[in-house]
């Protein structure tokens, strides 16, 4: 992570430059503070904090900085949101955010701005999840103290959040394997043992705590996930992994 000290030192100073007196904070949270960041594999995730609502002066303003800046991150680019400070504490769930980008974003910005400044606004179940590796293992870049902004996320709502991201996994674990086996982990390590992991962390928990028959799953994605070294999955083991895995969490859930 230290060779992009000084590009999120560049976002920190941009940001400060566009949102002035709004800005309550800029804080880092997911693979970066976790000790697992991959420069292939991991986007830099970032939570800004501001005070009140932007105009779309000031909306289209700073996602022009962010999109020149995504230039310069690592190859799966930044994702962000930007949050208002009210939403922060007490926590409100589903959560209203003012912006939100992603590399996944970017050919819509590029294509029509102004339609992507209309219409990228809402709530996200998925800050939820942000607020709460953040609130236990985030970093402040810039700002207050994230205990003296952020409460924290009731289980309930960390649970619902979650669950949304991997309720399609007996789907999903053929076309983004990594991924959901670790995920699926880190998800069943939280509602078992209370523990909040990243997803390397949790296929450790995972090979120590799943069945044997799907370790060489676990053990490919982990290799792939820090080495780069292509999983060779079965499919159909997969898919019974990820069943397994669900009807696991659904009982702890109870």
């Amino acid at each position: 992570m230290n060779e992009y000290t000084i590009f999120l030192d560049r976002f920190v100073q941009e940001s400060r430059d566009i949102l002035g007196d709004n800005l309550v904070g800029i804080y880092l949270h997911g693979s970066a503070v976790m000790g697992c960041f991959n420069s292939k594999k991991s986007d830099l995730d970032l939570l800004i904090v501001i005070k009140k609502a932007l105009s779309d002066r000031i909306k289209r303003q700073y996602m022009d900085r962010v999109v020149v800046l995504n230039e310069q991150a690592p190859l799966k680019g930044l994702e962000l949101s930007v949050v208002r400070e009210e939403v922060c504490s007490p926590f409100v769930y589903p959560t209203p955010f003012e912006i939100h980008f992603s590399n996944a974003h970017l050919i819509w910005y590029r294509t029509n701005p102004d339609e992507y400044i209309e219409k990228m606004k809402g709530t996200d179940k998925d800050l939820a999840a942000h607020f709460t590796i953040l609130y236990h293992r985030g970093k402040v870049l810039y700002g207050r103290e994230i205990r003296d902004v952020f409460s924290e996320v009731s289980r309930e709502n960390y649970l619902d959040s979650i669950w949304c991201d991997i309720e399609n996994a007996e789907e999903e674990i053929v076309d983004n394997p990594v991924y959901m086996i670790l995920n699926l982990c880190r998800v069943l390590a939280y509602v078992k043992d209370n523990l909040i992991l990243s997803k390397l962390e949790g296929g450790e928990w995972g090979k120590a705590n799943i069945p044997e028959k799907y370790m060489d799953l676990i053990t490919g994605a982990l290799k792939e996930y820090q080495m780069n070294i292509p999983i060779r999955m079965n499919e159909s083991l997969a898919k019974e992994y990820a069943e397994y895995m669900l009807k696991q969490i659904k009982t702890k859930f109870r």
